[in-house]
């Protein structure tokens, strides 16, 4: 279970918090969720989001709800290191689309004492591990996984159909192109595909 953590006055100890599920799962949500408690307790937040995801605006961080906050959209992990000087909690949005080095800024990032809360895929279409995503859940204190409902049966579902017969592995698309599945709909889908 998630539980906030608090510092003593003077206290610089960073950590790092992830948010993994498959789409649909509320992962953007609830990063949204605990930003916007962090504006409010009054600490200086940035949040980031990789260029390439522009589905609902090109700056702000959108919800599927459509709860939103304001970001930077940065081409690669390392830029967040440039743009973090300030803050005390930092925002990081669709992880999985982020190239490999990304453990590595969030580590820089909590070494200095900055709070940084992470939410993305943590499997593909396919089922596999998605991009930095495993790196990130090994190395983060707190660990939140999220869930949606499988719109073929009702139960849990931890993973995204992709409805469409692309096979690039990095593929925006909401709705009409992915649907959450539990894993027994996902490998019922796949055995129909194969």
């Amino acid at each position: 279970m998630y539980v906030e953590r608090n510092m003593e006055a003077g206290e610089r100890s960073g950590w790092i918090e992830a948010i993994a599920g498959s789409m649909f799962s509320g992962k953007t949500e609830e990063l949204i969720r605990r930003l916007k408690r962090a504006k409010i307790a009054g600490l200086p937040v940035q949040i980031f989001k990789p260029e390439i995801d522009n589905r609902y605006d090109d700056i702000q961080v959108v919800s599927h709800d459509e709860n939103m906050i304001q970001s930077t959209p940065v081409h690669s992990s390392s830029q967040i290191l440039l743009y973090a000087e300030d803050a005390k909690v930092i925002g990081i949005d669709e992880a999985q689309f982020f190239d490999q080095e990304l453990p590595n800024v969030c580590n820089q990032l909590a070494a200095k004492g900055i709070r940084v809360i992470i939410a993305g895929l943590d499997m593909d279409f396919r089922g596999k591990p998605f991009g930095p995503m495993p790196k990130l859940l090994a190395i983060a204190e707190d660990v939140f996984k999220t869930h949606a409902i499988c719109v073929r049966c009702g139960n849990l579902a931890q993973y995204s159909h992709r409805k469409t017969s692309n096979e690039n592995v990095v593929m925006l698309g909401e709705i009409e192109t992915y649907e959450p599945l539990c894993r027994d709909c996902f490998l019922k889908a796949n055995q129909q595909n194969s």
